[in-house]
Order: structure tokens, then C-alpha cells, then sequence
């Protein structure tokens, strides 16, 4: 799929002609079509440019970028673009703490072009020779230099598991597999990971590997075997593949599923029960007999455990829990119904009330809680106390057409520096739910933050605090915050915490999620959805709560509509009651 290489050049090309001073509503096209396409399931390749013009922020100008690049694999505007402006700039654009305005400002006066210059100019302390840079904006970019260095040796969720499944998907329909899993930190749904293994069984692996190193996007063959073949990608990331018998498939998919420290253990235990397990199975260790490993959950039953989710294989009480029989169920996709943390066209999300009520519904849900910005994001258009009022209206409309569906009306309301809201009670109070969220402010105190924090989770009428850190995986570290003490504010309160599931935040991420289901805290899992194909980011939500051992019984929106207003109606019950806890 081309999806997230031409998202990638209209970001950069966005950033480029914010250096050269461009048109802000050109930037901001480029920008919105680059979200837009990212959440985009299809292959553009496939897509006629009538056909792409339906995709919100698509005109006829970008449908014709995108046809150009699935034809020609290039961009001529994107092309000569790079040649007016250094195309280093785009990496220091991306580094957090500098913009588009500071790294023209670090070119014209230092001569800054790449990131080892900017490295070595911010160590050396002469980017403080520049207007405007400070010490602390010296200290911040060293940190965002190396928030970009992490990122490049590990890659994101969201971006591993899209191509390791178009790959999956590409041997399937192609080579002449018969089993074929992801495996490694990929299938465990670790947040960020290395690389990508896939393991399959085939009668003919010559075949399989062929057509496996001869894929679109591979740059580089690193090895080309009969059993096993690495490659690099065109976006960098390596990918093993390996054939294996198909009598051990099942002992080499827990062997290179991980963890090293789950496996580690595993063998120990293995061991004192005279028995030996490798990847090509489990064996008596006196006389080398085959016991199994032709399915995975032969080495569990064999050792007298219950069978480890993947997600769960991190020695982190699991084999305990396995053998006592305490594994908890964990949660599923299709637990999930309804989300909590979705946008309109009213504010920055690409569609009408109506139409995304109806692409919810068409994914199995029973509800949606419409939570538009409030008015203090201006950039995404928030809404002031009379649209917030407008919208109530719209939303009695879009409720009295639909069958089987609600849309519940919220507001999702910023927690602003001063600790308060960025709209009044005597509004908030006529909402079914309040999301509040922090968007600014990112580098206060861990005091004011927490502080800040806590305001909301003590405002009777706030339900949900959404995306709690404000990190965006390998682009913004968490912010400082006492979560303990938010979370025991969460539980006093009956206020819920978000998993958000944008692949960019996964935030509340999978300790603090443990952390706050042991102590009662209510949880949701919901996507932050802009644009309609943006719902299937619940996945990402999902395999979080997987890895925070979570039973669907902790999420509050894997409960039908009957119990989610219960939920919302404690807290708001406790205030009319005198009940100190709120």
C-alpha cells in the first residue's frame, strides 16, 4: 500500500512550505489530506482520482498527486520542492520543540541543515546566537533529539502492524502457505517494535521466498535462505520470514513470540519437570521423545498451565496466575459497544453528525458520544457555549431518525491552565457526557499539571479524562503528572480514565492501565475518531487493554447503552446527594 508514503510526503511537503512561507490554507490542505489518508484502509493505488475525491480533504488537485505517485512512483511538485528548500530541514522540522518557522530561522543563521548539525550546534550551546532560543528551548531539543533517535529504532504499533499484515495478507493470496502467523513483539502488541517475523509452514518454502524478497517496497534483501530471509523495507523497517515443519509450527511461534523473559521461565519450569522445549518442540529430556508443539498450546497444557495470551507474556505474574488456573478473560474487539470519543465536522473531524452515527452502526456499535472541541481549540474550530447549544439540537435530530443507534451529546472540554474549564457548568450540565483533555500547556510543572488534572476529575459534571499524558509515541514523551494521585481521584469520583486508541497516543498506556483497573478505576477505550475509518483504530485499544490484563467487566463501553448510564449517572448523583466523594 502507498497509503502511508504519500501521507508522509504531503506532511513534509505541509512543512516545507510552511519554511518558504506559503499559504496557510495550502499547508493546512496538505496536512488534513496526510491525517485523512493515514486512516485509510484501502489501497489508494487501487483508487480511481473520482474515487479518491470522496475521501474528506481530497480535491481534484491531490487525487491527481496521489494517481501520479501510484503511477510513476514520484511527485514532480514534491520533486521540485525539495530542490528549492534542503531537505534536511524536513528532519528537524520533525524534532518536538522545533517548527517549521525555527528550523528556517536555524538554517538562515547557523547554516543548521540536518540533525547532526543540529545536534552538535544545541551541545555546543550556540543555539542560544539565535533570537528567540533560550537554554531551556537548547534543553527541550536535545530531549527531542533523542526522542527521534528512539524512534527510529523502534517503530510504532500502528505503523508495524498495517504492513505486517498487508504482508500476511500478500502470501496468502500469492505463495503457497499453509499456516502463517505474525510472531516477535508484533504479535505480543507491544506499543513500539523492532522489526517484523512472520513464521509459516509450506511445502514448498523455495517458492514462498521467492516471492517473499521479490515484494514491492523491499529496498534491501539483507539474506535470502531456503528456511528463513530478511529484508529491509523502503520505509526502513526490517522483516524475517521463516518456514518451519509444520509438527513444530506451534512450539516455534511461542519460541519467537517471546518474550526472552517469559520464555526464559517456561524452560526453567520445563526443566524441573525433566522435560526440554525448544522451537521444534517439547521433549522428555532422558530419551529425546516427541511430546508436541504442532499447536502452541501443547507446551502450556504440557506443563500443566492454562494457555498465556501473547499479549500477556512479559514475566509479569502471568505464569503464576497460569498455573493456579487465575488467567484473567481477556477483553475483545467485539466487547466493544460503543465509543466515547468521537468527532464532527463541527469542529476538526471530516463528517456530518449523521454520517458518522451511521458508519458506527455499521460497525456493530450501539452508541456513539459526540465530543467535539471546545471553544479554546481554536486551530480545530472548538465550540463556543451557542454551537455547544446549536449542536444539542442537531443531535435531538439525528437521534429521532435513527433505529437501534444513540449519540449521546458531549463536549470534549479543555482543562485550562488556570484550573478550570473551558465552558461553564450551567452548559456542561446539559451534556449526557464531558471528555476533558489537556492540549497546551504541556511543559508545566508537575504540580500545575497534576493540579490542573485533578480540577477535572473533581468537576461533577466531567465523565471521561481523555488521553491522560498527552505523549504521541516517538514524537512527544509523556508529560510530568502525578497519575497516582489522579487515579485515586478517578476511583473516588466514579471518573473514568481513556485508553485512547489513535495509534499515534495509546494513552493511557498498558501499566498505568493495570495499575488503575487493580484500584477500581473505571476505564474506556475509545478512538478519537476524525474520520470514519478511524473507528478501526480500536484494535490498537483493544490489544492495550489486552496487555493490562483487563476483563471486559473494567471497560465501561463494552457494556450495552442501559449500562453506560448508570455510569454516567453516579457521579452526577453523588453531587445532587451531598456525597463527599464527588
Amino acid at each position: 500500500m502507498i497509503n502511508r508514503i504519500v501521507a508522509k510526503i504531503f506532511n513534509d511537503m505541509a512543512d516545507l512550505l510552511e519554511v518558504q512561507g506559503e499559504n496557510p490554507f495550502r499547508i493546512r490542505a496538505y496536512r488534513r489530506a496526510a491525517m485523512n489518508i493515514e486512516s485509510v484502509s484501502r489501497d489508494l493505488a487501487g483508487l480511481s482520482a473520482e474515487d479518491l475525491q470522496k475521501i474528506p480533504g481530497i480535491g481534484r488537485d491531490l487525487a491527481q498527486k496521489i494517481r501520479e505517485y501510484a503511477d510513476t512512483g514520484k511527485i514532480e511538485a514534491w520533486e521540485a520542492l525539495k530542490k528549492e528548500v534542503p531537505e534536511g530541514l524536513i528532519e528537524i522540522i520533525s524534532v518536538p520543540g522545533v517548527g517549521p518557522k525555527t528550523a528556517k530561522l536555524l538554517f538562515d543563521k547557523l547554516g543548521i541543515a540536518n540533525l547532526e548539525d543540529l545536534d552538535r550546534a544545541a551541545r555546543e550551546g550556540r543555539l542560544r546566537d539565535v533570537p528567540h532560543i533560550r537554554e531551556k528551548t537548547e534543553k527541550n531539543i536535545l530531549k527531542g533529539l533523542d526522542i527521534i533517535r528512539r524512534g527510529r529504532e523502534r517503530m510504532p504499533l500502528g505503523r508495524a502492524l498495517p504492513i505486517a499484515e498487508e504482508i500476511v495478507d500478500f502470501l496468502k493470496r500469492t505463495a503457497p502457505v499453509k499456516d502463517i502467523e505474525v510472531a516477535g513483539s508484533l504479535r505480543r502488541r507491544k506499543e513500539t517494535v523492532k522489526d517484523i517475523d512472520i513464521l509459516v509452514t509450506s511445502g514448498d518454502p523455495e517458492k514462498v521466498m521467492d516471492l517473499f524478497v521479490s515484494m514491492s517496497h523491499v529496498q534491501d534483501v539483507i539474506a535470502r535462505g531456503q528456511t528463513k530471509s530478511s529484508v529491509r523495507l523502503d520505509d526502513g523497517i526490517q522483516v524475517d520470514l521463516r518456514v518451519v515443519d509444520r509438527s513444530c509450527f506451534g512450539a516455534a511461534l511461542q519460541y519467537f513470540t517471546g518474550s526472552k523473559e517469559h520464555n526464559v521461565r517456561i524452560r526453567e519450569m520445563a526443566a524441573r519437570k525433566g522435560l526440554k522445549i525448544s522451537e521444534y518442540g517439547i521433549f522428555d529430556a532422558k530419551n529425546g521423545k516427541f511430546l508436541g508443539g504442532g499447536k502452541e498450546k501443547d507446551i502450556y497444557e504440557i506443563l500443566g498451565m492454562q494457555y498465556v495470551e501473547p499479549e500477556l507474556r512479559e514475566d509479569a505474574g502471568e505464569i503464576e496466575a497460569a498455573l493456579k488456573g487465575t488467567l484473567p478473560s481477556l477483553i475483545e474487539l467485539k466487547d466493544i459497544r460503543g465509543d466515547l470519543h468521537v468527532h464532527s465536522d463541527w469542529s476538526d473531524g471530516g463528517h456530518s453528525i449523521e454520517e458518522i452515527a451511521l458508519e458506527a452502526k455499521k460497525r456493530g456499535f450501539s452508541y456513539i458520544a459526540l465530543t467535539d472541541h471546545s471553544k479554546g481549540l481554536g486551530i480545530a474550530g472548538g465550540l463556543t457555549e451557542e454551537r455547544v447549544l446549536q449542536q444539542i439540537r442537531e443531535i435531538d435530530e439525528v437521534n429521532s431518525r435513527l433505529d437501534g443507534f444513540r449519540v449521546l451529546k458531549g463536549i470534549e472540554v479543555d482543562i485550562r491552565s488556570d484550573f478550570t474549564l473551558d465552558l461553564p457548568d450551567e452548559i456542561l450540565r446539559r451534556l449526557d457526557i464531558v471528555v476533558a483533555s489537556i492540549h497546551s500547556g504541556f511543559r508545566q510543572s508537575r504540580e500545575q499539571l497534576t493540579r490542573r488534572m485533578l480540577s477535572a476529575v473533581r468537576n461533577p459534571h466531567v465523565s471521561v479524562i481523555a488521553h491522560p499524558t498527552g505523549r504521541l509515541i516517538g514524537e512527544r514523551d509523556p508529560y510530568e503528572i502525578d497519575m497516582e494521585a489522579v487515579l485515586k481521584a478517578a476511583r473516588e469520583t466514579n471518573t473514568a480514565i481513556e485508553i485512547n486508541a489513535h495509534p499515534a497516543r495509546l494513552d493511557m498506556n498498558d501499566t498505568t492501565a493495570r495499575e488503575a483497573a487493580a484500584m477500581g478505576v473505571p476505564i474506556v477505550i475509545s478512538t478519537d475518531t476524525h474520520y470514519a475509518e478511524q473507528y478501526d483504530y480500536m484494535k490498537y485499544g483493544i490489544a492495550v487493554a489486552r496487555r493490562a490484563w483487563l476483563e471486559k467487566g473494567a471497560v465501561v463501553n463494552a457494556g450495552n447503552y442501559s449500562r453506560l448510564k448508570k455510569f454516567l449517572m453516579i457521579k452526577r448523583t453523588r453531587l445532587f446527594s451531598g456525597d463527599s466523594r464527588a
